[in-house]
This record gives structure tokens, C-alpha cells and sequence, in this order.
């Protein structure tokens, strides 16, 4: 009787759904073939995360470290936020789920475009494990092309001019890459109007 307690306490310790999804997220190797390198998926959530963040892929550095926006771009969407890195790190608050969840390797130009086996196989099922999150950030083109309805803008920047106009619950923004500070110069609306904008959704979500 002791041992049967003793298997049921225990299973019922590693049934927690989004921690079970979350192993089995980390344990893919669906792209290994498609890859130059080991798989190592990223993904940082908790049942109750209030912010969600969709980027595009793992760098070179969130591959090697498995923190994920753990490089400069990382330092530009924390200075966008305006939260802290223990803010921004905390799961019980927020979350990070990559438009792929490995690092694609680098191409002409920068890095390979995310893996198209990730969000298909993963996406849904674990937004079904996160009941409270009242913000989700699409950054970059992928996770807008992902999210954002067909048609709602023909390119990044129209996607981000338009964050009024996306679906409730979601904002687009760029992709927070070195690039970004020559569009920032180019598109001053977006440091005036937009990141004021978010930084008072977050701080009316306690974020």
C-alpha cells in the first residue's frame, strides 16, 4: 500500500502538463538532420507568465548559454521594455517562446531564417499551458507573418506602425538587432509613440 502511495505521489509530481511539454520542447530533435550542429531548443515559461515574448530564433550565443535574448539584442529589447534583466528573466511573469526554438545556423547575411518545423508542432499546445498572458509581443517578421492576419501590413515596418490596429493581446515590434538603431533613426515614431505605449501595458500588468 506504502509503495502504491509512493508511485502515485511521485507521478503525480511529474504530470504537471506544461512542465511535461515543456521537457518534451526541450528534448526535440524533429530539425537534427536539417542542422549543422546538436539541437539545444530554447523555450523559458510558467503557468503564470503575463507577457509573452515570440521572437524569431536563438542566436549564436543563446545557443551556446541557453538563456535566451542572452546578446546585445537581448540588452536593446530590455531597454525597450524598460524591466530589468531579473525582470525579464522571471518566468512567473514572462515568458519566451521563439518562432524556432533552435538555432538555425548562419547564412549569407546573418543568420538562417527560423526552422519551419518549430511552431507548427509547438506553438498551440504550449499558449494552451499559459491561461495568463495578457500580452504577447510578436518581434520580427516571422513571429508577425505567424500571428498578424493575412494582409494586415505588406512589410515589418507597416506591421509596427499599425500595433494599435493588431489583434488584442498582441503587439508587434522589430526585431531588436544592430539594424534596428538606423531604423529607430528612421522611423522616430516608433521611440515616441509605440515604446511609450508598451512600457504602460506592462506596468499596468505589474511587469
Amino acid at each position: 500500500m506504502r509503495q502504491s502511495k509512493s508511485r502515485h505521489i511521485s507521478h503525480g509530481v511529474n504530470c504537471d502538463p506544461l512542465d511535461a511539454l515543456l521537457s518534451q520542447i526541450r528534448a526535440c530533435r524533429a530539425c537534427a538532420g536539417a542542422l549543422a550542429h546538436e539541437p539545444r531548443p530554447f523555450v523559458a515559461a510558467s503557468s503564470t507568465a503575463r507577457l509573452l515574448i515570440i521572437g524569431q530564433a536563438p542566436g549564436s550565443k543563446v545557443h551556446a548559454s541557453g538563456i535566451g535574448w542572452n546578446d546585445e539584442s537581448g540588452d536593446r529589447l530590455r531597454d525597450w521594455l524598460s524591466v530589468d534583466r531579473a525582470t525579464f528573466y522571471d518566468t512567473s511573469r514572462v515568458a519566451q517562446m521563439p518562432t524556432g526554438f533552435c538555432y538555425p545556423g548562419k547564412g549569407d547575411g546573418g543568420d538562417l531564417p527560423p526552422r519551419p518545423e518549430c511552431a507548427p508542432m509547438w506553438h498551440d499546445r504550449l499558449m494552451e499551458q499559459l491561461p495568463h498572458v495578457q500580452l504577447t509581443l510578436l518581434v520580427g517578421m516571422h513571429a508577425q507573418k505567424r500571428y498578424l492576419p493575412r494582409g494586415f501590413a505588406p512589410n515589418m515596418t507597416e506591421a509596427v506602425r499599425r500595433w494599435r490596429d493588431a489583434p488584442a493581446g498582441y503587439l508587434p515590434l522589430p526585431h531588436p538587432a544592430w539594424r534596428s538603431r538606423l531604423w529607430m533613426r528612421n522611423n522616430p515614431w516608433f521611440e515616441a509613440e509605440v515604446l511609450p505605449d508598451l512600457r504602460r501595458r506592462l506596468r499596468s500588468m505589474g511587469i
